[in-house]
């Protein structure tokens, strides 16, 4: 779980992470395209987690082509929500538990 940001539940702040590699994941419209960043702190460098996955939007496109190491800032707010696996099938076991992540990323822009 992620505590720091359970400390700042539905706050905005700025923040600023590693890219590490784009991925993708399935959505309801076919496949969707992300972003990985790590090392995530607060804009006083106090460390927040260790890495979070963002959907790669517009904001992170203008970044242009990354690489990894990059820095990023960002601002975004701190959201609970459910992880691990909803679904009816016994084998598959991974427990429904509350979590947080920053959601709505603004002002995205590239420091190094």
């Amino acid at each position: 779980m992620r505590f720091e940001l359970g400390k700042m539940e539905d706050r905005r702040a700025t923040f600023t992470g590693e890219f590490v590699r784009l991925g993708i994941k399935g959505g309801w419209k076919g496949t969707l395209e992300t972003i990985l960043l790590k090392n995530i702190k607060d804009i006083s460098g106090r460390p927040i987690t260790n890495h979070l996955w963002f959907n790669y939007t517009k904001g992170f496109m203008s970044l242009g082509d990354l690489k990894e190491g990059d820095l990023i800032q960002f601002d975004g707010r701190s959201k609970a929500y459910l992880k691990g696996y909803k679904g009816r099938r016994i084998d598959v076991y991974k427990p429904v538990e509350w979590d947080y992540k920053l959601s709505y990323p603004t002002k995205i822009k590239l420091l190094k």
